[in-house]
């Protein structure tokens, strides 16, 4: 498999998107801000953050003076960002998408997820997604965390496919139901917390494929991800391992190493479908919680 970092996927509605990029949850403004600078310094073409991570503002910052340090146009980069649970529903979704394109310092944004599917609001939500896209203030449209049984009630009612399911993804989370629906319908599936919190990273097996290829575990399951064809966005906040993390172009697993890992699969989700209450918010984050500055 030839892939490099400028390397896309094509969306179902014609969009290109980088395959991998960097998330920046459990970042502040300040330290997101940093972060998208060096990733843009180091050679990413994708950012992926949301209006529940409180640093919205950071990343434009961020997005601002990268672009301008490395001679980029806006186009070079590819922007997520999510809606917010609390902002789910028509109105709200339409009020709180300008004020995120203000504080993202973005005349649009690349690519919009429903961030939770907030039970009895999400199909409103993603007609407001629709309208957006239609306008040209989107240039596509998707979901995260959505199981089989919800893309499905969307589907039935939506007018424009998701392209994008995003859906915690990594060796001992592979989501094989979800991913094989998404593969079915032309749904990208993208993974966030790709390195498995650290329960994937310490694993004795991915340790010693890593020691094989003279790679560190993430760099090994991240070459992974992307062979299993899925969108990966790991997050660092420290510029060394943000390089590193791009760093996994000069080598290929063999199919032995992928099956391997392939069979490291748990279902060790950490946020479980029965348990989550839908029609909250999973880290309790009120809306007054927007702009994490400490």
């Amino acid at each position: 498999m030839d892939l490099n970092l400028e390397s896309t996927v094509r969306l179902n509605n014609g969009v290109d998107m980088p395959r991998l990029g960097m998330g920046v949850w459990r970042s502040d403004n300040a330290t997101a801000s940093q972060s998208v600078r060096w990733a843009l310094k180091h050679g990413y073409k994708a950012i992926d953050t949301a209006k529940q991570y409180g640093n919205e503002a950071g990343v434009g910052d961020g997005l601002a003076q990268g672009l301008a340090e490395n001679d980029l146009n806006r186009s070079d980069v590819f922007l997520t960002t999510k809606i917010f649970n609390g902002d789910a529903g028509y109105e709200s979704t339409i009020t709180a998408f300008e004020d995120q394109l203000a504080r993202l310092k973005t005349r649009y944004i690349d690519l919009v997820l429903i961030h939770w599917p907030v039970t009895g609001k999400y199909n409103e939500t993603w007609r407001a997604l629709e309208d957006l896209y239609m306008a040209g203030k989107i240039r596509a449209i998707g979901v995260s965390n959505f199981d089989i049984q919800r893309l499905r009630d969307l589907m039935k009612h939506a007018s424009i496919k998701p392209v994008i399911n995003q859906m915690e993804f990594n060796p001992l989370e592979q989501e094989t139901d979800i991913k094989d629906y998404c593969d079915r319908h032309n749904i990208q599936l993208e993974a966030w917390s790709p390195l498995g919190h650290g329960d994937a990273l310490n694993n004795e097996q991915i340790k010693q494929i890593a020691d094989k290829y003279n790679k560190s575990t993430a760099q090994v399951i991240i070459r992974w991800e992307l062979q299993r064809g899925i969108n990966t966005i790991p997050k660092s906040t420290h510029e060394e391992f943000i390089k590193e993390n791009a760093d996994v172009y000069d080598f290929a697993l063999s199919d032995e190493d992928m099956e391997l890992i392939n069979s490291l699969n748990l279902d060790k989700r950490s946020i479980w479908y029965g348990d989550f209450q839908w029609s909250g918010n999973p880290d309790g984050v009120a809306d007054s919680v927007d702009q994490w500055d400490k």
